[in-house]
């Protein structure tokens, strides 16, 4: 049988090549680019903790049901797990509707709570502008009755602080408000249905030119020429209170309930925003509009005014340098709990999610170009002997460092020469050498080498930790 097989394969057997490497829109994180990582996450967390955020995680697959429909034209890029005979799963996509689906579950009518963790869409990945299709998300949500735009407020404080801290260059904040964007729809004569749909191409107004977003208003979408030129004069405009003043009176827009109601709490967040002293960053943007179905009120996102060089392997003329765009986003969904809850009952929720891959992509690229070592262990000190026969004592001394809570480490050989302990810590980057030759040992002390500065001291063994 096996021959015959052999005869239907030809002569090709064994040409299949099997190509180690990550799945598409994937990758993998070396030790460096851990320690990178580790230090965005704590800052993040850091920021989220003295908000008095507590953290919950939730299974990374949910019911295909719980996820279907809350993501408007993105419902796409969800991940269908195969069938198993059973229930049918789906990859979560975002961290929001699983926390939407915790609330409902449990009966949770507040809470303040973040979530780190990963989340899955089959995106075309452009990973240079770090895109994936397996990525980190950070969420930080307000969920609870309380009284207008103070929790909006704060998780706008809260992107404030991270970005700052993360010192990534210049930033600024983009807000609008659902209420305005579905106003303004209605006075340019938009049709009810068709809200949804024109606030997705409204949305690519980031990416695209306003000219070819138009044109797939018009010739995609179906709205006249007119209606269209309408809401271009409107998705111009930016400001600050200034803007929600002159808009409140707006003969077209100050006929209309639902954006009179969006431009008043937009007043009011500003006056918040001036308080916590965030407005230098924030600019009311009546383009923006951020694509998913579920927001009912404030919208925002956060954009770094920079452009990176493209990694040298992909100098295509297309990715001379790279525009990383929002790197922060989130608004109010005061209706997604309710859609769960077998009684309807709503809970409302503010939230941001920090783009956490694109954070990364610029700080992996700041690390490559400056001069200074990122370590990757946090070792203290190496154990280390002059002479030869010392293993004993070195792996005893060691012992001793780690009892009393000291990173320490030891190289793993009987008789490693002086020279390459000195060399691995250059090259690790530790600090100090703990160094024990005969005479040290006869005089119950031990030699501390600092390695930059090369300065020597004899310490007595019982002193040092």
């Amino acid at each position: 049988k096996l021959l015959q097989f052999k005869a239907q394969l030809g002569g090709d057997e064994g040409k299949h090549v099997f190509v180690l490497k990550t799945a598409k829109g994937t990758r993998d994180y070396n030790p460096k680019q851990m320690a990178i990582r580790e230090k965005v996450f704590n800052i993040i967390i850091s920021c989220f903790k003295r908000h008095g955020a507590e953290t919950i995680d939730t299974p990374v697959f949910e019911l295909k049901e719980t996820l279907t429909g809350k993501y408007g034209e993105d419902s796409k890029l969800i991940y269908d797990l195969k069938d198993q005979g059973g229930e049918l799963l789906s990859l979560r996509y975002d961290l929001t509707v699983p926390f939407a689906r915790y609330l409902a579950m449990n009966k949770i009518t507040n809470i303040k709570r973040y979530h780190i963790a990963k989340v899955y869409r089959r995106d075309n990945p452009a990973m240079t502008r770090g895109r994936y299709r397996e990525f980190y998300q950070c969420d930080f949500d307000i969920a609870g009755q309380y009284d207008a735009m103070i929790p909006d407020a704060e998780c706008l404080k809260i992107v404030y602080e991270i970005l700052n801290e993360l010192d990534l260059g210049d930033f600024h904040i983009k807000v609008n408000d659902r209420r305005i964007l579905d106003g303004m729809f209605a006075v340019c004569g938009v049709p009810d249905e068709k809200f949804r749909t024109i606030c997705s191409t409204v949305d690519k107004l980031d990416k695209m030119a306003w000219e070819d977003v138009k044109k797939e208003m018009v010739n995609e979408k179906g709205l006249s020429e007119d209606v269209a030129n309408r809401i271009g004069e409107y998705v111009s405009m930016q400001g600050g209170q200034d803007l929600a003043e002159q808009l409140l009176q707006d003969p077209k827009l100050s006929q209309n309930k639902q954006a009179c109601a969006g431009l008043t709490d937009m007043k009011l967040l500003f006056s918040y925003l001036e308080l916590f002293q965030v407005t230098d960053k924030v600019v009311f943007d009546l383009s923006l509009a951020r694509g998913l179905d579920y927001y009912t009120g404030v919208i925002y996102e956060a954009i770094l005014s920079q452009t990176i060089p493209a990694p040298a392997e992909q100098n295509g003329a297309d990715e001379a340098a790279v525009s990383v765009g929002s790197v922060a986003g989130g608004g109010r969904y005061d209706g997604l709990v309710g859609m769960f809850d077998p009684k309807g009952r709503k809970v409302p929720c503010v939230g941001v999610s920090i783009g956490i891959e694109r954070i990364f992509s610029i700080m992996e690229q700041k690390a490559e170009t400056s001069s200074e070592k990122v370590r990757t262990t946090e070792t203290q000190v190496l154990v280390a002997s002059a002479q030869k026969n010392l293993l004993e004592e070195r792996l005893k001394l060691t012992s001793e460092l780690w009892n009393t809570g000291i990173k320490a480490e030891v190289l793993y050989k009987k008789n490693p020469k002086l020279l390459s302990q000195l060399q691995h810590c250059e090259e690790t980057g530790i600090p100090l050498v703990a160094i024990l030759g005969e005479q040290e040992l006869k005089d119950g002390v031990v030699k501390l080498r600092n390695v930059a500065s090369r300065e020597e001291v004899d310490v007595p063994r019982a002193d040092l930790s």
